[in-house]
């Protein structure tokens, strides 16, 4: 699968490279007299085994607080713990063999607004000798939630999904539902979207073509909301939930977060990986 690998890994490059440049717009055309920000962007390596990607982070700009959006393309062998926990899921011949390749996007926005929600969105493909399979998703995490930008992110998803399959959309809202909530809290870790992974039909052009209408549906879910929102005035109180609901997010990215673990174990970056929390956060 040596050309559909490097294939998968020019897209989740290329829809990098648009939601940069996007949100380099939105930072133009943001509010207030300060600079607009700009992606400080940093080559990264792996310690172990092959491969590395490209971190890109904005902090304190006027719209985006905090962001990155990372790719990433590694290869090497599994450690003991990545492998157990794959043979686990049930994923075909990592027990025997630990050899992989990944490559995906990875990206988290924190706002500057309360009134802004703040978002998640990945995309990947992964590999092994005796398989593959694609997985990722998006959800949103307002602070301060609005009924009409829930429904919108959740339309766009929706959309992205029924055009490859009309389960697809139930089953992976609910999936997100479940996997993005926080167990030590009782609650969801915001108001969800779509998530999914170990996506294998055995047709892997129509898997591709799912994972890379939810990268496409990313930005019209999400940019809309950051261009009503950027501008609404806010108070402290605004302010002091943002910053505990950032908490939660912290908490969960480090305690559940599959990608988090998986990376922090596999040698990558320690930057890159946690690129996704928050700058300030707040608990009570």
């Amino acid at each position: 699968m040596t050309e559909e690998r490097q294939e998968a890994a020019r897209w989740f490059h290329t829809l990098r490279d648009r939601i940069v440049a996007a949100f380099e717009t939105l930072e133009d055309d943001g509010p207030g007299n300060a600079r607009a920000g700009r992606f400080e962007v940093t080559p990264t390596e792996r310690e172990n085994d092959g491969g590395g990607g490209i971190m890109s982070v904005m902090r304190g700009g006027r719209v985006f607080e905090k962001v990155g959006v990372n790719w990433s393309e590694v290869h090497g062998t599994l450690s003991p713990a990545a492998q157990q926990a794959m043979a686990a899921r049930g994923v075909p011949g990592v027990a025997e063999d630990p050899r992989f390749w990944a490559s995906g996007i990875s990206l988290v926005a924190h706002m500057q607004n309360p009134q802004a929600p703040a978002v998640h969105m990945n995309t990947r493909m992964f590999w092994t000798p005796a398989s593959w399979w694609f997985g990722g998703g998006a959800d949103l995490n307002p602070c301060l939630e609005y009924a009409e930008d829930t429904a919108h992110f959740h339309a766009q998803m929706h959309r992205a999904c029924d055009a490859h399959d009309a389960g697809y959309y139930p089953r992976f809202k609910a999936w997100a539902d479940e996997y993005f909530f926080v167990p030590h809290r009782n609650r969801a870790r915001g108001v969800g979207g779509i998530f999914y992974d170990d996506l294998n039909t055995g047709d892997w052009a129509a898997d591709f073509a799912f994972t890379r209408a939810v990268g496409e549906a990313f930005l019209p879910a999400f940019e809309p909301l950051v261009r009503k929102r950027m501008d609404q005035p806010w108070d402290e109180a605004d302010k002091d939930a943002q910053l505990q609901h950032r908490g939660l997010y912290a908490e969960y990215n480090l305690v559940y977060d599959r990608g988090t673990k998986f990376g922090l174990a596999t040698g990558h970056d320690a930057n890159a990986v946690l690129m996704s929390l928050p700058p300030l956060a707040k608990w009570v």
